[in-house]
């Protein structure tokens, strides 16, 4: 650390993080398997370092939240329980094994000192006696987690175990890192948490541009904070983006960009719920850019770059059927994220993925379903993302 008033020469940064909503009743863990239990979930970390810290939480909470024991290690392989011989660490707050998480609240670890390497699994176990009064947590994880009866955090094999492919009750992995590091928060819908990306494979499009950077010898970390089903103005199966924009972006240690792609599913429930008149349309425009600006204006006030992402095509999704001048909307929106000039930078993902003969549609090789794009489409998001506007600095990182 630095001398007395001269700023620290390292700082904490994120390395992985994952949205929170208030876990919907077909995706929750039922009451028995919390009880009494241990739940190992798997992340996977995009920046390395020899501390690192783990910040549990219990956001939605009504009622505190009582964790018994934790721990970190190394995981053997993604979707496996068991931890790498010697990686095993004890999990303290404030020294303690056991504490109490206030509803609403999120809590840091104390510093574990443990070596990590970019792209590396971390194993964080949690030992509950009760189940939660309303669970925290982000059901879109794309990678499995693992429940055992009994206190099991400091035990390296579990051997056969219940797995279910969510998140519960985890915000973030921060490591220790220098001064000159920041992190960028990728933050939007369905496209970004990764729908139709195999169960503990990491090729959702953020996991693709943290691997570009590595490849690029660009030390970054990157944080995906999707929400499937997510909305810009409206709560769906999670808070609106604006109103989550604080906690998921500005809150993230060491937060130097952010990266924002929202907007097709408030489009899509217009139309798809009604009523959908001109004036309703172009209200929505006009309340869709208004909120663009109010992120832009929130991100600078605390000196972090805003990165948008135009909105990919979505004519052939059967869910949304949109209409020739639902199909004009996006693409004025669009134009407006181009020109407008409110943004950092443009990350063009709707002309990255666009059929050039029909533009309102997704080009066949990059296409899953109409609307979200499969696992070429995912790599060419990833690719699309100028690596030069995450090495512009606007004065962030805390």
């Amino acid at each position: 650390m630095g001398s007395a008033g001269a700023e620290p020469a390292s700082h904490w940064v994120a390395s992985w993080g994952a949205a929170q909503q208030i876990v919907e009743p077909n995706n929750e863990l039922a009451a028995e398997k919390w009880r009494d239990a241990s739940l190992r979930q798997i992340v996977r970390l995009t920046l390395g370092g020899q501390q690192l810290r783990v910040r549990i939480s219990n956001a939605y909470g009504t009622a505190p939240l009582l964790l018994e024991g934790a721990s970190v290690g190394l995981a053997t392989a993604p979707g496996n329980a068991d931890i790498a011989a010697g990686s095993l660490h004890p999990l303290t707050f404030d020294g303690r094994t056991s504490i109490m998480i206030p509803a609403g609240a999120e809590y840091y670890s104390d510093p574990v000192q443990m070596t990590v390497k970019p792209a590396s699994d971390l194993a964080i176990s949690m030992y509950f006696k009760d189940a939660p009064a309303r669970q925290s947590g982000h059901p879109g994880s794309r990678s499995n987690s693992f429940i055992a009866k009994g206190n099991r955090v400091m035990d390296a094999a579990w051997g056969d175990t219940d797995k279910i492919a969510h998140w519960y009750a985890l915000s973030d992995v921060e490591v220790r890192a220098p001064r000159s590091t920041g992190a960028v928060v990728t933050i939007g819908d369905s496209i970004t948490d990764g729908y139709g990306v195999p169960t503990d494979t990491n090729t959702r499009w953020p996991d693709v541009l943290a691997a570009r950077l590595r490849d690029n010898h660009y030390t970054m970390g990157v944080v995906n904070a999707g929400i499937g089903g997510g909305r810009m103005l409206r709560d769906g199966t999670g808070p609106n983006l604006a109103s989550r924009f604080d906690r998921d972006v500005l809150s993230r240690a060491g937060v130097t960009h952010a990266l924002v792609l929202i907007g097709v599913n408030d489009m899509g429930s217009q139309h798809r719920n009604g009523p959908d008149t001109p004036a309703d349309r172009q209200q929505l425009l006009a309340d869709l850019k208004l909120a663009y600006r109010q992120l832009a204006e929130r991100a600078h006030a605390h000196g972090v770059c805003l990165i948008a992402g135009t909105i990919t095509p979505y004519s052939g999704s059967d869910y949304y059927r949109p209409a020739a001048e639902n199909e004009a909307d996006r693409q004025e929106l669009n134009n407006w994220i181009r020109g407008s000039g409110v943004f950092d930078a443009v990350a063009d993902f709707d002309a990255a993925l666009r059929d050039p003969a029909q533009p309102k549609l997704l080009k066949k090789v990059y296409d899953n379903d109409g609307l979200h794009p499969n696992l070429a489409g995912y790599r060419a998001l990833g690719d699309t993302v100028p690596l030069a506007a995450l090495r512009k600095s606007c004065g962030g990182g805390k």
